[in-house]
């Protein structure tokens, strides 16, 4: 079993912004990057054209009706339910599964249904009135909900902010929607670290983001000169949960690896790539654009707009390309390449199941290392071992570094030692077995 990769798209937003630009050399483009869920933001009928609607066509996350899609992503907007089940069946023929969004915690004010709801909303979600769960009728219509898109064919849910619903009620839905399709995947958005835990054994997620952990972990590491010490401290806090976790760099509600606001450059996304996607056995996800360095400069803050019709430049040409236009620019084609090594490398069974020896407690005096702003790691299972070695400075780091007996013991053929070269912000990447 290859590790399991997420590709998040806002189909509005993907060539001319139709469920059917989803065709076969988009599909081919994602296996290249050893995708297997796709998950289509923004596919629900959210609200538009209305005084409190946010931008220009809206947000994706303020609901009108929920058993509609949004008529702008059909070629034909009378028959937009078809064109969306059909969409569903490629991407099942393409050997992809289907993700949309599951919004429990509010949905728009002039939204159609027998949701119960108060007069007010969370933060500035001024497009959007909070869900009343203590009403038998929002209950029984979230379920009738969940059922209704799973029947068209959806394998899964990306929840949003769970935390602000009440956690037993959800646990009733997902265990009674299960109970007719078992095989349903639920990802949480998840942000307090005390609840990693209970949303994965007590509630009953299959998935929740690692953003309060791994993610900000690298964001400090890249951003303000944290030590790299803390990605081991977040590994070992994990433990038996990183399976169950989701990594990722970039999404809809993250800045852009590329933009000013965080890296400036995706030449400099090497390093946190190679160790959110390669360190342990959790699932990841990729943003669209982020493999051929998107840099959200046509939104705001860094990121891709999620409420104005926009037009991401690296996004456009990467359509183009993929569609017979003119080849990537060499620096975004070198972005792409990087990614596909490195997603490929992430398919190989030992990085999908196993085990990962962290190698900085040993190696503190090792030549050329310093565990500040360098992290390396030992990937192995029975037939092979990997050591990764990522260099979060702007110096090209030579480093000779120490495996240790523990870790020979487990995974006998081993050398004593092993030497790396890694250029700035970048990952080395080295079998040993």
């Amino acid at each position: 079993m290859s590790k399991h990769i997420i590709y998040q798209v806002l189909p509005r937003l993907w060539g001319r912004g139709r469920f059917s630009d989803w065709d076969a050399a988009s599909f081919a483009h994602l296996h290249t990057l050893g995708v297997d869920y796709i998950w289509y933001t923004g596919v629900p009928r959210h609200a538009t054209g209305r005084d409190f609607v946010k931008g220009n066509p809206g947000s994706p996350y303020a609901i009108t009706d929920w058993r509609d899609v949004n008529p702008y992503l059909a070629d034909d907007p009378a028959r937009r339910l078809e064109e969306f089940d059909a969409l569903v069946r490629r991407t099942h023929a393409a050997g992809f599964r289907v993700l949309i969004d599951f919004i429990p915690n509010h949905v728009a004010p002039d939204y159609v249904g027998p949701i119960r709801r108060f007069d007010w909303h969370d933060g500035d979600w001024s497009d959007t009135r909070k869900n009343d769960w203590s009403a038998p009728a929002t209950r029984a219509e979230m379920l009738e909900i969940l059922r209704f898109w799973a029947s068209r064919g959806v394998d899964g849910f990306r929840c949003d902010m769970v935390e602000l619903v009440p956690p037993q009620a959800l646990k009733a839905l997902i265990s009674a929607v299960k109970a007719d399709f078992p095989e349903l995947l639920f990802v949480a958005e998840v942000y307090k670290k005390e609840n990693y835990r209970p949303y994965l054994d007590e509630v009953g997620f299959d998935l929740l983001y690692d953003k309060s952990g791994l993610y900000d972990t690298l964001r400090a590491v890249c951003c303000h000169g944290a030590s790299a010490r803390g990605i081991s401290w977040n590994w070992q806090w994990l433990g038996d949960l990183q399976p169950r976790v989701l990594n990722f760099l970039e999404n809809h509600d993250e800045q852009r690896l590329a933009s000013p606001a965080f890296l400036g450059d995706a030449r400099r996304g090497f390093a946190p790539l190679a160790c959110s996607l390669l360190l342990n056995t959790a699932p990841f996800m990729l943003y669209f654009g982020q493999e051929v360095g998107e840099d959200g400069i046509d939104g705001a803050d860094g990121r891709t707009s999620i409420f104005n019709w926009s037009d991401p430049p690296e996004l456009r040409e990467l359509y183009r390309s993929l569609h017979g236009g003119a080849p990537l620019a060499p620096a975004e084609a070198a972005v792409l390449a990087r990614y596909r090594e490195l997603t490929t490398l992430a398919g190989r069974p030992v990085f999908a199941r196993g085990g990962t020896w962290d190698l900085g407690y040993c190696n503190g005096a090792a030549p050329g290392f310093n565990p500040d702003r360098h992290f390396a790691f030992v990937r192995f299972d029975a037939s092979e071992a990997w050591l990764v070695v990522c260099n979060f400075s702007a110096d090209t780091a030579s480093v000779e570094l120490v495996l240790p007996a523990e870790l020979r013991g487990r995974r006998p053929g081993l050398p004593h030692t092993a030497a790396a070269g890694i250029a700035p912000f970048d990952a080395a990447v080295l079998r040993l077995i």
